[in-house]
């Protein structure tokens, strides 16, 4: 089993983004209504209206946003290069193991994680007709950059940093490439799958979560509107409410250590950075947690498949999640007492 590492550099990024350890925001996340994106050669984003491309079968796309790479290989096309967030490494290109595949004998440009910063004249060298950053940071010298390179598809307006749910980003994606109709038609194909796993776990429903992580000395909450939370309130369940009491920093919440019980939900999934499974649930301040105790705290280990298609929250990933971790709720839901 391959081993993902979650790279220094993304390390920097998350604290320059106030820890920015994965990806979404309870504030502004943009939903299907505001992505504003069609197949008329124009898509709305948050900095205005880009005029894209038309769709052809040698359209070179630089992919840079968490997941684009993904989101286009699900509509058929190949990108030329791909920014490497999660670091899955040469040996998939770029993209997690259940995408790889879609590549074909094709091996794009691996950009590597370098934080906050970008190597423009990589990117330039690879005279790109489209560039794909529809779930990065919100920096518009970035965009502005870029766009002198190529037409630039970010998120939509209202979207805050790294926090484009999954489904928008498919839509803005499907818009840049010319391809919304196969976009909606894997985005109602993947919400049936999720909607299925849910009737099929009625005890999921209303039950308190909490998507948390450890990275360091410090912890955090994901908010809804990132995928790692949003497919728990998908599934059914609901966000544990000293969670909301919590100040909002992005796509989650900082969590100090005397903060910790906002953890103890009915179910908890715990995505630790930098630790392995065990290392979290030996953690001293969340073995006084119930949730731990009583064994309802789904620890994630970052050498596993399943982290990494947790984080990755792509149409792609969507049934990795499905299969694996929906199991693992459903023993620990097993486990609360009402």
């Amino acid at each position: 089993m391959r081993v993902f590492p979650r790279p220094l550099a993304l390390v920097a990024v998350a604290a320059a983004s106030a820890l920015a350890l994965t990806a979404c925001a309870g504030s502004g996340a943009a939903t299907s209504e505001t992505s504003a994106a069609s197949d008329s050669g124009v898509v709305s984003t948050m900095y205005g209206d880009v005029t894209v491309p038309a769709a052809s079968d040698d359209l070179k796309v630089v992919a840079l946003g968490w997941s684009d790479a993904e989101m286009a290989l699900a509509l058929g096309v190949v990108p030329v290069a791909v920014y490497d967030w999660q670091g899955f490494g040469d040996e998939n290109k770029g993209v997690g193991p259940w995408a790889t595949d879609l590549f074909g004998d094709v091996t794009p440009e691996i950009i590597s994680n370098s934080g906050d910063s970008l190597n423009f004249e990589q990117i330039q060298a690879l005279s790109p007709d489209l560039i794909l950053n529809t779930r990065a940071a919100d920096d518009e010298k970035v965009f502005d950059r870029l766009s002198e390179i190529a037409p630039t598809v970010y998120a939509p307006t209202g979207t805050a940093a790294f926090a484009t749910a999954w489904d928008v980003q498919l839509e803005q994606v499907g818009a840049a490439l010319g391809k919304s109709d196969e976009a909606a038609t894997l985005e109602d194909e993947t919400k049936a799958s999720i909607a299925d796993a849910a009737a099929a776990n009625p005890e999921f429903a209303g039950l308190t979560t909490v998507a948390a992580t450890k990275f360091g000395d410090a912890y955090g909450a994901y908010l809804a509107g990132d995928g790692r939370f949003d497919i728990l309130a998908d599934l059914g369940f609901v966000q544990n409410p000293a969670v909301l009491d919590l100040e909002p920093a992005g796509f989650y919440a900082n969590v100090s250590a005397e903060q910790v019980s906002v953890f103890d939900a009915d179910v908890t999934v715990m995505l630790p950075i930098g630790f392995t499974a065990e290392e979290i649930l030996a953690d001293p301040l969340l073995q006084t947690l119930s949730v731990v105790k009583d064994g309802r705290a789904v620890a994630l280990d970052p050498s596993d498949e399943l982290t990494g298609a947790y984080s990755a929250a792509s149409v792609l990933s969507i049934p990795v999640v499905l299969d694996q971790l929906v199991p693992q709720l459903a023993t620990a839901a097993a486990k609360v007492t009402k």
